[in-house]
């Protein structure tokens, strides 16, 4: 589901990568669907590849997104221009144990914006998520 979605430092959005060359990757803003290219000088980071603190084990991304739309019955969710205050409280109910010292508001912000995003573009589908759960659970019986 988040496979070849980016998000690059110092733009806004989240892009999706189209080719590779040997200097630079070519990437498409989910957005404006304008294509561009993203150099390796720049801060590019996978969906995939990243996580949540929590007092725990770390939560992939993918993780949060799917008990977000748990929570919002696959809808959008609120809007990550909220105060603090709302975005930390609505945070804890998705997650509540993430790491309250290390998770900060501007990282909620962009994990709810990020969500909305993909929600708009109807790009979450945790179907493909759930049929690895089950053909795992059918390996191991």
């Amino acid at each position: 589901m988040l496979k070849g979605i980016l998000a690059i430092s110092g733009q806004p959005g989240l892009f999706k990568m189209v080719a590779e060359s040997k200097n630079n990757i070519i990437v498409e803003s989910l957005e404006t669907g304008k294509r561009m290219p993203a150099y390796s000088t720049s801060k590019i980071s996978a969906l995939e590849d990243i996580a949540i603190f929590t007092d725990a084990d770390d939560i992939p991304l993918k993780d949060v997104f799917k008990a977000i739309s748990e929570k919002e019955d696959g809808g959008k969710t609120i809007n990550h221009k909220s105060s603090s205050k709302e975005l930390r409280d609505y945070f804890g109910e998705v997650l509540p144990d993430y790491d309250r010292d290390r998770v900060y508001v501007s990282d909620i912000k962009k994990v709810l914006l990020w969500y909305n995003t993909l929600q708009e573009k109807d790009m979450l589908d945790f179907s493909e998520e759930e049929e690895t759960e089950e053909n795992n659970d059918e390996k191991s019986e």
